[in-house]
This record gives structure tokens, sequence and C-alpha cells, in this order.
């Protein structure tokens, strides 16, 4: 199963608890995380459903390369890890 954990920073924001689903795709993978929580879609994607520019996953610790249609395979034991890019100086 691959699990999706989100920051404590995004969860201040929005209810994004730990989750394991059966999935190929970070797609996938996202869109049965967000059946069970929708809240959170909105914070994560934009509306054409790509990640919103401000938001980073990554698939066992490195950058998802397709943004756009989330179209990175995922495996059974991969963790998806998602969180605000923090940016200043």
């Amino acid at each position: 199963m691959t699990t999706i954990r989100f920051t404590s920073t995004i969860q201040r924001h929005v209810s994004a608890p730990d989750l394991e689903v059966d999935a190929n795709t970070v797609d996938e993978a996202l869109d049965r995380y967000f059946d069970r929580y929708p809240d959170v879609r909105s914070y994560v994607l934009d509306n054409q459903g790509a990640v919103r520019h401000h938001m980073l996953v990554l698939a066992d610790g490195i950058s998802i390369t397709d943004r756009l249609r989330l179209s990175d395979s995922v495996g059974s034991d991969t963790e998806l890890f998602i969180f605000q890019a923090l940016s200043g100086g």
C-alpha cells in the first residue's frame, strides 16, 4: 500500500491524517486520499488538477516529475510526502 503523509504545517489548515491506499500512480493515490478527505484536494491541487506551485510532492524522498497529470508510478511500499515549499530570505 502507498502511504500518504502531510506535514504538520498543512494539518494546521486542513485535517490531513496519514493514510495507506492501493494505487499505481500518484494520481490514483491522491484521488483515493481525496475521496476520504475532500477538503485537502483544493489545498494541494489547482483547478486543473495539477499540483499547486507552492506545494511539493515527494515519492520516497524524490520530487515527482509530472506535476500536471500526476502520472508518476508508485509501488506498494511507496511513501508520498506532501508539504508546502517555503521561500524567503
